[in-house]
């Protein structure tokens, strides 16, 4: 099967099964061959687009053991929805095709904990970064204030991929697609403590 021809299904057994091996210490990381570095020049064809987050610690290629031209990343800090992020999602459709979206959060995300603090706690940041934890906080409306910060973290983090996942479903583009039977579109959680991606349901 190529990658162009990869259903949605394929797609996701695919990044759970890289992840299984990255999970196990037996991820491939296959050197690049010339052959396959010329092979790349001409074109992409990557099987899943990902929205992640900025975080160093979370590389989706290295999580899902995938190489070079396999999956079409997007990264920015709290994986929030934005014009750039809604304009790169939508080559990611129209041009390249990937059949599978993912949304991509992760255990304790600077980004979450900062909204939850600014919505919570009455927290101030710089300009920037007020305008980027705006982006989070309508998708934090039913964390509880008077649980524990952990808590309270753990819920924000899989409540902002919802709702990153509720912008993208909401455009025109995304409910064509999926009326259509092209697009599948999943949120997942990456446990930094023990390398494993969960897949929400």
């Amino acid at each position: 099967m190529t990658k162009a021809s990869m259903s949605a299904d394929a797609a996701l057994q695919r990044l759970v099964e890289g992840n299984a091996r990255f999970v196990r210490g037996e991820a491939r990381f296959a050197t690049m061959q010339t052959d396959r570095v010329a092979d790349l020049a001409k074109g992409q064809k990557p099987y899943a687009t990902i929205l992640g987050c900025s975080d160093s610690r979370v590389a989706p290629e290295l999580l899902f053991d995938a190489g070079l031209g396999e999956l079409f990343i997007i990264r920015v800090a709290g994986n929030v929805v934005s014009p750039e992020v809604m304009g790169s999602l939508q080559y990611a459709a129209v041009k390249l095709a990937t059949p599978l979206f993912v949304v991509l959060g992760h255990e304790h995300c600077g980004a979450v904990e900062a909204a939850l603090d600014a919505k919570l706690r009455g927290a101030r940041y710089r300009a920037r970064i007020e305008r980027l934890l705006a982006s989070i906080v309508p998708g934090l409306r039913g964390i509880d204030p008077t649980l524990p910060h952990d808590e309270q973290l753990q819920q924000g983090v899989e409540a902002n991929v919802r709702w990153s996942l509720q912008q993208i479903r909401e455009t025109p583009e995304a409910q064509a697609k999926a009326a259509e039977g092209k697009l599948k579109l999943v949120g997942a959680i990456y446990e930094i403590g023990t390398g494993r991606v969960r897949f929400l349901q």
